[in-house]
């Protein structure tokens, strides 16, 4: 029998980006703003003044090193991957800088995928899996499966895709409810 193919984002899906973004991004601007700020709003957007300082803090070679794992994320994969099989597709051609720090991160976080499964684009209307878990609606909109938006604060107001809140809801939304 065929396994169904998951495709998972990285940032804002697996990976906190967007805490590390913000704390960089006031630490380096002396403003105060907070997650709750950006609901249904992008940073650059808030602050245009900044938007060439926040390219820069994305380009810096080790910034996605660090990014925090979101909770239950490791734990959920594991299971996908007992009954799919599981590609980590990462728009790295928007942040080319960023190919290392996000290939050491997956291996640090998820040990157990094949790197072969590792998939660095920039459009992910190329990616041919069944689902894909994503941040992103134009991504999402791009692809030719069954595109799951994973909750951001961007995307509070998108519509037109299933959503997930948390690991614990993509679990249930592939498993059922426990």
């Amino acid at each position: 029998m065929v396994r169904k193919t998951i495709a998972i984002d990285m940032d804002e899906v697996l990976a906190d980006t967007l805490k590390k973004v913000i704390f960089k991004f006031n630490e380096e601007s002396g403003e105060t703003v907070t997650a709750e700020d950006l609901q249904g709003v992008k940073l650059r957007d808030l602050h245009p003044q900044h938007v060439e300082s926040l390219s820069n803090l994305l380009l810096d070679r080790s910034f996605f090193r660090d990014l925090e794992v979101f909770p239950d994320a490791v734990r959920v994969v594991k299971r996908l991957t007992e009954h799919y099989d599981v590609y980590i597709a990462t728009a790295a051609m928007d942040v080319p800088t960023s190919f290392d720090a996000k290939y050491e991160w997956l291996l640090e976080h998820f040990p157990f995928l094949d790197p072969q499964h590792f998939i660095f684009c920039g459009d992910k209307g190329v990616v041919g899996t069944d689902y894909l878990i994503d941040d992103n609606p134009k991504q999402l909109a791009a692809f030719k499966g069954k595109g799951i938006m994973f909750n951001a604060a961007h995307n509070i107001h998108e519509e037109g895709f299933d959503r997930v809140h948390s690991w614990k809801e993509v679990e249930d939304y592939f498993f059922g409810q426990a």
